[in-house]
């Protein structure tokens, strides 16, 4: 695994114990020898993130859509920060340099973020692995939905199982090195029950 795309806040968010985890993370990913692809913030946790990889030597891509370049204060002192012209190519590059993915803390970009990308694996795009980084409970509420969504048969049990998850990186990160994709029969919809 040489890249590992990480969703997550242009904000700080409302505890340390956020900011934190994103310091843990990138000395995770630092640690391993893996490089981060990420927004191209410099604010909130993205800008943390970044600043902590960047402290420890490791490798950073900031991926940024112009549009946003000064909204969301893009970091100028990456030494690989891409401009791209929109959010969708914004993703898809994200995801084509990526060998997989992880969710810190965030709003509803990072919410996005994250199911666009379980959901490009449930349609067979890619097979990397998702991490969830679930630090003080954060992602719990969203974790319930996932296994509602289960018991109510809209969610396949296997594509529930896409995301792995952990309450620290370090953890994490070795859990999605030895991931292998769920085979799972084409059929998508139970057509008894249609």
């Amino acid at each position: 695994m040489r890249r590992i795309c990480v969703f997550c806040g242009s904000s700080s968010g409302a505890r340390e114990v956020f900011a934190a985890v994103a310091r843990q993370t990138s000395e995770a990913l630092a640690e391993r020898g893996i490089g981060l692809v990420y927004g191209g913030g410099n604010i909130g946790l993205m800008g943390c993130l970044a600043d902590a990889m960047l402290a420890r030597g490791g490798h950073v891509v900031g991926v940024i859509p112009e549009s946003l370049r000064a909204r969301e204060v893009a970091h100028e002192g990456l030494p690989d920060l891409r401009i791209v012209e929109s959010m969708h190519a914004r993703k898809a590059l994200m995801a084509n340099l990526s060998d997989g993915f992880v969710a810190l803390p965030g709003g509803l970009g990072t919410f996005e973020e994250l199911l666009e990308i379980a959901t490009w694996s449930q349609l067979g795009l890619h097979s990397k692995p998702i991490g969830v980084l679930n630090v003080a409970g954060y992602f719990d509420p969203l974790l319930a939905l996932l296994d509602h969504a289960v018991t109510e048969g809209f969610l396949r049990p296997e594509y529930r199982r896409l995301f792995l998850v952990g309450d620290q990186a370090a953890g994490l990160i070795d859990g999605m090195l030895n991931f292998r994709a769920p085979v799972v029969p084409s059929k998508w919809i139970d057509r008894e029950r249609v």
